[in-house]
């Protein structure tokens, strides 16, 4: 019988695309696994009524919308006043199946974030606000496509969602709709 031989191409896997692969192995190794990750996670408070999101997505989008949209910042109510991260789940409730899904790990990505790519021992929501905005911007122009194609998505639905509140509307001088739509 011959040997089983076995022919791998690595030609496609840079040395420095194996030595970040391997150093983030390590890393998840070294901190014991999934159950650290999940344990880094700690748990998230009980939401009511929410369609889509478990209360940890839910968790995670809050605080970034905290982040991005801080009350007393630029307008004196922020994102918590208007609890972007409950409109955000009921627009996922109307999506397709396949959209929810890479909105949900986009989600998982940037809670795990500070972990993955920063080897940090704090998940998103476990940062303060100014590190959480920092760490997003980072996203914003960082290498990886994945990840500046996850902030756009996240960044324009919060952006859009805040500015589309009538509470929000007289701060950036605009009057509402010329036709009332309501009745």
């Amino acid at each position: 019988m011959k040997p089983l031989v076995v022919s791998v191409d690595f030609g496609s896997l840079s040395r420095r695309r194996f030595l970040k692969y391997g150093l983030s192995a390590a890393a998840f190794v070294t901190m014991g696994g999934v159950g650290s990750m999940l344990a880094l996670r700690g748990r998230a408070p009980d939401v009511d009524g929410l369609r889509v999101l478990t209360a940890h997505e839910y968790r995670t989008l809050a605080r970034l919308a905290e982040a991005i949209f801080p009350a007393g910042g630029a307008f004196p109510l922020g994102a918590a006043d208007l609890d972007l991260a409950r409109a955000f789940d009921a627009f996922l409730a109307d999506e397709p199946p396949w959209n929810v899904e890479d909105l949900r790990r986009a989600l998982v990505l940037l809670e795990f974030g500070p972990v993955v790519f920063e080897r940090r021992l704090a998940t998103f929501s476990h940062l303060d606000a100014d590190e959480r905005l920092a760490h997003f911007t980072r996203w914003t122009v960082a290498d990886s496509v994945l990840r500046r194609q996850a902030a756009a998505a996240l960044r324009t639905f919060l952006v859009t969602r805040f500015y589309d509140r009538p509470e929000a509307w007289a701060h950036v001088g605009y009057e509402g709709p010329l036709v009332n739509v309501s009745g």
